[in-house]
């Protein structure tokens, strides 16, 4: 039997620290603490990544790289059903790197590369967010006059990029624990999609309503 070789330890370092990030949030994990749990020397770690933001940056690479993969898909949806869809792998993307969001502002400020690599996210996900209306125009499900497109979109990204946080400050001690992963991304797709549901058309209304409806019974 082939034994698999061992993984590189630069992705040992990054599996761990995203770990880490998410769990306790970034400014709370400092590079002593990454190495301790990785069971290497601080002189390995820096070896690979000499600053804690290479280690930010790597892992908003990696996000980067996944969500404009998903968010080319926007092209594709043509009703509800494939809206529900895609919005929610779209908050599963997001929760996979979620202290990114958890810790935005603080990340923001601290990293002037990172701060313009966001502004570029913002613009991906208001372009896909776009298509994807465009998309269930074409499909019959949305009536939307042209010059209401652009504001909505905007403000299904303000709910897609501000959600985790909301959810975090609504529970601060369990939300973003990953037990509760599940409800808050279902509440999460289903709160951006509602602001569409004054444009649906009537049988996609209701059937919104119906993929929905039992995610936002604690509101």
């Amino acid at each position: 039997m082939v034994k698999k070789a061992p993984r590189r330890t630069a992705e040992r370092i990054l599996e761990v620290t995203l770990d880490l990030f998410n769990r306790f949030g970034e400014p709370n994990v400092s590079t002593t603490l990454i190495s301790s749990e990785l069971g290497i020397s601080p002189g390995n770690l820096y070896y690979h990544y000499p600053a804690k933001d290479e280690l930010i940056n790597s892992l908003f690479d990696r996000f980067d790289k996944s969500l404009n993969e998903l968010l080319n898909a926007a092209d594709d949806v043509r009703n509800v059903e494939d809206a529900w869809f895609f919005m929610h792998t779209l908050f599963e993307r997001i929760w996979q790197y979620r202290f990114l969001y958890r810790d935005l502002n603080d990340l923001l400020s601290k990293n002037h590369r990172l701060e313009t690599r966001f502004q570029a996210v913002l613009k991906n996900k208001s372009r896909a967010v776009r298509a994807l209306l465009a998309g269930m125009v074409r499909g019959g499900a949305v009536h939307i006059d042209g010059r209401e497109i652009t504001p909505t979109a905007h403000s299904m990204v303000v709910v897609l990029t501000y959600w985790l946080s909301y959810e975090y400050v609504r529970d601060p001690r369990h939300a973003l624990e990953p037990g509760n992963a599940e409800q808050a991304l279902l509440r999460g797709a289903h709160h951006t999609l509602h602001l569409l549901a004054p444009y649906l058309e009537p049988g996609q209304r209701t059937h919104l309503l119906g993929l929905a409806g039992a995610y936002d019974n604690d509101f």
